[in-house]
């Protein structure tokens, strides 16, 4: 099949983990834990439940200007701080600017601002609400500050498809490479939703985890004593384009993007469809446009929230689409990152087929994995070459994607950093 090849060049990220790519990298592979507890000092009297979080490394308003600092919500300064390392990881690419797109997905937006400037309404008024209110909260506004950053004159796509948000992102970009209409594209995700307001919605759905008196071992993917997911933030992006701009430009190529699917449940808006239909769905439509067969894939990077019901959904599903494969679980280190989520693991996974390393999934070892699991779950770490990966990542509302990433086949002079 003739059609345009979309390689990633670039790789930025800032997580619970580390200040940037390399050091959330070496602090996975070495079965570190970014989750830490008291997150939400100073709303005792909220009547909350202990909350365990994870926070990004490094407090990402230090990265930027500090005027532009001021001026942006948490999740966009992590959006831009992010980027700026992907687009210098990439080469800064000369890129005419209405071949250059913009693809940031994200959960809530500004909802830290949002939340701010209302206590401001109702404590001092309307006059004192900041005039940047409303850029500052508006989803679309990471995605938008980064076009405005690189000139990217293609468009501007803001995904907001729950925790498939980053994932989508990506999965647009590459449509609109091999559509013709972008050479390259800056996507990714975005979030900084760790508040009051989301941390007791979520206890009220009993989504969170239990397991909060040791909070590096709060977050538990597949594991038999799973009880919820852990709140996390940061954001991740990656640089796009199509194989032909990338080796016109000598640009090394960490990896190829080979296939994305996308499939709904139709079911519910918060639970997993019994069947799995939809996460089986998007699995096979990745690797269809990958031109892969199942017994291609090395690993399966999961998107295993560590809920009862949802990793023993997804396991399901995987083993319709693969019998007992090989999975890894990052949120088990990272937490749940919400709309950035399936961007920093797709980013995982390019690592892992650059690398041939398939990273540790944390807490496993005293409960084991759950009996409702079937899988390899990988719990330290693997030096296995990868041929292809499989990241997915699957979202409320029964939005589900699937990314299959695949190891590069263009390569300039350029060397690769070496795996920690």
């Amino acid at each position: 099949m003739n059609r345009t090849e979309v390689v990633v060049t670039g790789l930025g990220a800032i997580t619970p983990l580390g200040a940037d790519v390399a050091s959330t990298w070496e602090a996975l592979l070495a079965g570190a834990s970014g989750l830490r507890g008291d997150v939400l000092r100073g709303h005792e009297g909220l009547g909350l439940p202990d909350t365990v979080a994870g926070t990004m490394a490094v407090d990402p308003a230090t990265l930027l200007p500090p005027v532009q600092a001021r001026r942006l919500d948490r999740s966009q300064q992590a959006a831009l701080a992010a980027a700026a390392q992907a687009w210098a990881d990439s080469g800064a690419p000369e890129v005419d600017p209405d071949r250059l797109a913009s693809a940031i997905g994200t959960g809530i937006g500004g909802v830290g601002t949002l939340l701010k400037e209302d206590d401001v309404l109702e404590t001092a008024g309307a006059r004192r609400v900041s005039p940047r209110t409303v850029p500052m909260l508006m989803p679309n506004a990471a995605a938008a500050l980064i076009s405005i950053e690189y000139g990217a004159r293609a468009g501007v796509f803001t995904p907001v498809s729950a925790c498939s948000s980053g994932a989508e992102a990506i999965a647009l970009a590459a449509r609109l490479i091999r559509a013709g209409e972008a050479d390259v594209v800056i996507a990714g995700g975005t979030e900084a939703a760790t508040t009051p307001i989301t941390v007791a919605g979520f206890a009220r759905a009993q989504a969170l985890s239990g397991h909060t008196a040791d909070p590096a071992s709060a977050s538990r993917p597949f594991a038999a004593d799973r009880s919820g997911f852990v709140l996390s933030e940061g954001a991740a992006v990656l640089v796009l384009e199509s194989a032909e701009h990338a080796a016109a430009r000598g640009a090394r190529v960490h990896a190829v993007l080979a296939g994305a699917g996308i499939a709904a449940d139709a079911h519910h808006i918060t639970a997993p469809a019994p069947d799995g239909a939809g996460q089986v769905s998007a699995m096979r439509k990745a690797l269809a446009q990958a031109g892969l067969t199942p017994g291609q894939i090395g690993h399966i990077n999961a998107h295993a929230t560590g809920t009862p019901v949802g990793d023993a959904a997804e396991a399901r599903a995987i083993r319709e689409v693969f019998g007992r494969a090989t999975v890894t679980a990052p949120k088990a280190a990272l937490g749940h990152l919400f709309g950035a989520a399936g961007a920093i693991e797709a980013l995982i996974a390019v690592l892992s087929v650059e690398h041939g390393v398939i990273p540790p999934t944390r807490n496993l070892t005293a409960a084991g994995i759950g009996p409702d699991i079937g899988l390899d779950v990988v719990a330290e770490r693997r030096d296995v070459p990868q041929q292809a990966v499989l990241s997915n990542s699957f979202g409320f509302g029964g939005q589900n994607v699937s990314l299959v990433v695949t190891g590069a086949r263009h390569r300039a002079s350029r060397t690769a950093p070496a795996a920690p």
